[in-house]
């Protein structure tokens, strides 16, 4: 991935639905598209797999690669321009095919997909200097029963100040003292602690017992 492309595509997974929708084929195992640049003199073919984005940028009066824009000390109005075009395009790519990534850990993913598929709901994200943190609220009355984020092991207690993702809920008010044992079960953190929990989403707690915890969690953010 070149140095254009990897701030645009930060934090970003390919959702490959979208691919086919916004019109690229499938070609040897990944994904194809071509779309011209400056009035047709020049075509951008973008091939995006698993593993990576891989673009080029044809000069068609010479049917050669076209690379200038790709160096930062060039300038001028007429690299510039293809420059910009080119950022412009896959911006629109990575609107409209890709999801937002924040969070690595695959118990989080799974955490994610299982909301999804059960509720219907996604995370959101409302602090603008906490781009890590992100909340689940419930569709009817828009009360929050889980919030996932980022934090350092020492505020949980450990002896570490290693970043883990970890997933509040709600919990039964008068149970919270038979849960929490300061290694899988914590009290909420940055909550309630008479009504929240907190989780590593590090494998410490089994996804099965998570999702029944996400489960009681949102049937408490009814009342």
């Amino acid at each position: 991935m070149n140095r254009i492309l990897e701030p645009i595509y930060k934090n970003k997974k390919v959702n490959f639905d979208k691919l086919t929708a916004y019109g690229f084929t499938v070609l040897d195992n990944a994904y194809l598209i071509r779309k011209d640049m400056m009035d047709g003199q020049f075509s951008l073919t973008v091939k995006i797999s698993d593993t990576d984005i891989e673009t080029e940028v044809l000069d068609l009066a010479t049917n050669e690669p076209y690379t200038l824009f790709l160096v930062s000390e060039a300038v001028g109005s007429f690299v510039g321009d293809i420059r910009t075009e080119y950022q412009n395009v896959m911006l629109d790519i990575a609107e409209h095919c890709f999801d937002d990534c924040i969070f690595k850990s695959e118990y989080t993913q799974s955490v994610i997909r299982y909301v999804m598929d059960k509720y219907g709901d996604s995370l959101e994200f409302l602090w603008e200097k906490f781009t890590d943190n992100a909340v689940l609220r419930r569709k009817d009355n828009q009360k929050w029963y889980a919030a996932i984020l980022t934090v350092r092991r020492d505020k949980l207690g450990f002896e570490s100040d290693e970043k883990v993702e970890v997933i509040d809920l709600r919990y039964n008010a008068d149970k919270i003292d038979e849960l929490v044992d300061g290694i899988k079960f914590f009290r909420g953190y940055h909550m309630n602690k008479k009504h929240w929990i907190t989780i590593c989403l590090d494998g410490s707690v089994e996804l099965p017992e998570i999702f029944r915890l996400i489960d009681n969690s949102y049937l408490l953010a009814k009342k």
